[in-house]
């Protein structure tokens, strides 16, 4: 499945032409400054915490503040967000317990999407999984590994048809992006042999379409990172350097 809302942003510094800012706050200009900012928070630009002024982002992207609202607004509903009354727009954060409890829900909901999908997932579908995880053997760079294993793990959802599971998922995938970006860092290669194994035990038993073993190994798989990420609780602390947004609060 494409990433959700994986529209193209902007070109850095870009101003958006005058229609977009003036026909309302659903207009295309509200869908782009969403893509700019999201890019931003997924590539890890944006760390948790950060403020996102909107003045800032209204300059710097030639827009009126109508339709930056309504991206955040957007945002906050895909889990990538907090809107706070009197405060702003923050990028969304979580402590070790928070994070812990997303991911005893991905354990169960991401197996029921993968059921619900396999069934409707074809062959060009099995030979794409098969050559991102290629991708993903044969690369060395963390942030590079983070948009392939994305792209691979929302790809074998994309056949389910329940909109409502879909966007839970792809919710709970934003909200831990972070965490998962400073896990990686801290480990380096040493693990990587695991999850080259899981993924191609899940990838194998999507092709055969055996949905028990699939989800099987999707819920090892997911349990495996929640419990690493418990013995790292450094990882939540805003003093991090994976954590800290160093005074920056501007969208790049």
């Amino acid at each position: 499945m494409a990433e959700q809302n994986c529209a193209r942003p902007p070109s850095r510094g870009a101003p958006l032409s005058e229609a977009d800012s003036a026909n309302g706050p659903t207009t295309v200009a509200s869908h782009r400054i969403a893509a700019h900012i999201r890019e931003d928070i997924l590539s890890g630009r944006l760390l948790p915490g950060v403020r996102i002024r909107q003045e800032e982002i209204a300059e710097r992207l030639g827009a009126s503040r109508l339709p930056v609202r309504e991206a955040l607004r957007m945002l906050e509903s895909e889990g990538l967000v907090e809107l706070k009354a009197n405060s702003g727009a923050w990028v969304s954060s979580m402590d070790m317990q928070e994070c812990d409890f997303v991911y005893r829900i991905r354990e169960r909901i991401e197996p029921m999407a993968l059921a619900e999908s396999i069934p409707h997932l074809n062959s060009s579908v099995h030979d794409r999984l098969w050559s991102i995880q290629e991708e993903i053997e044969a690369n060395e760079d963390v942030d590079r590994f983070l948009v392939l294993d994305r792209e691979l793990h929302l790809l074998t959802y994309s056949g389910c048809e329940i909109p409502q599971l879909i966007t839970m998922v792809t919710r709970f995938w934003n909200t831990t992006q972070h965490y998962r970006r400073a896990y990686a860092r801290l480990t380096g290669p040493d693990r990587t042999w695991v999850i080259n194994y899981e993924h191609r035990l899940l990838i194998e038993a999507i092709v055969r379409k055996d949905e028990i073993d699939a989800e099987r190994c999707l819920t090892g798989h997911i349990r495996r990172t929640r419990t690493e990420l418990t013995k790292h609780p450094e990882l939540f602390d805003s003093t991090h350097p994976d954590s800290s947004p160093g005074g920056s609060s501007k969208v790049r």
